[in-house]
């Protein structure tokens, strides 16, 4: 009797921490408003046996109408001559308006994937706000971005993680600290 009272208490307390973040609600945007910098690494599947790369983040995310306005800039350092790095400089801006469904949003240049235009949506699920990018090539492949930006402490962890046809390319994992309103 003592041993089934100690495992219903261990799935007890162990289902708790589920049960609060099931339990959590979802934030607004407006709790992402702010100017954020931090860094991060890269990973792919060859990265046993090749060099991650670090990368610095900039994100700004800011008020647009009934939506939002995200811009992103990544400086990926890669090898190179320690006198002259080879540095790479990637900015993004994405405009999202919001869909009449709460924490659901649209991004204002979304196309036809299939005509050769990006589609693009963000959603809000408990802390973390989540920005997926879906082009598809000429030949029916698709590739998928998933940016998830979670809010914690003074900051927000970021995972991005990138999809070629269901294989993973590359993920991205990096801490940004607000440094802006």
């Amino acid at each position: 009797m003592r041993r089934f009272a100690v495992v219903i208490a261990t799935v007890f307390f162990a289902a708790i921490p589920s049960l609060s973040h099931a339990a959590q609600p979802n934030l607004t945007i407006g709790a992402f408003f702010g100017t954020y910098s931090g860094g991060g690494v890269s990973e792919n599947e060859d990265s046993i046996y090749f060099a991650t790369t670090a990368r610095d983040f900039d994100v700004k995310i800011a008020s647009a109408g009934t939506g939002f306005r995200i811009d992103w800039t990544s400086v990926i350092r890669k090898g190179g001559n320690p006198n002259k790095p080879n540095i790479r400089r990637r900015q993004s801006s994405k405009t999202l308006r919001a869909t009449g469904t709460a924490g659901v949003f649209h991004c204002t240049t979304s196309g036809d994937p299939l005509a050769g235009k990006e589609l693009c949506w963000a959603n809000i699920t408990g802390s973390t706000l989540s920005l997926f990018i879906m082009r598809v090539n000429k030949n029916g492949v698709y590739a998928i971005q998933q940016y998830d930006r979670t809010l914690s402490g003074t900051g927000m962890k970021l995972v991005f993680k990138s999809t070629r046809s269901g294989e993973r390319v590359r993920t991205v994992t990096g801490r940004l600290v607000k440094t802006a309103q």
